[in-house]
């Protein structure tokens, strides 16, 4: 088990929690619903690669960095997709410029696919 990736997954894995119960309890009064999807999007892709963490987590035997590329992609694509939606969800609130927001999230969506492609790699590669 690699332990710097089960860290990055329970640090991860706790701020979707609460982030998805922020969204859940009190997101709910003071954004519009559309805002609250896109809220609700940004948990799941954060909680779907926690999950993709913790089971890159179980791949000891490789000793390539292969599969700590694709854990840094997954961490990488949290922070810019998954938290450009939570920002863009609230920006009503905190009067943020959209415009730079925008762009961000396609790019986490990048280093998420980078992940899942680098996670293939490690698979082929395996004997």
């Amino acid at each position: 088990m690699n332990k710097r990736i089960i860290m990055a997954a329970a640090i991860f894995g706790a701020l979707a929690v609460i982030l998805g119960a922020f969204g859940a309890h009190s997101l709910k009064k003071i954004i519009t619903e559309s805002q609250l999807e896109t809220w609700h999007t940004a948990v799941q892709y954060h909680f779907y690669h926690v999950f993709a963490l913790l089971f890159l987590s179980t791949f000891g035997r490789f000793k390539n960095n292969i599969i700590n590329f694709s854990a840094w992609c997954f961490v990488v694509g949290i922070i810019f997709f998954s938290g450009s939606l939570y920002l863009l969800s609230i920006n009503s609130i905190l009067n943020l410029n959209s415009s730079l927001l925008g762009p961000i999230t396609p790019i986490g969506g990048l280093f998420f696919i980078l992940g899942w492609l680098s996670l293939l790699l490690a698979a082929v590669k395996d004997k």
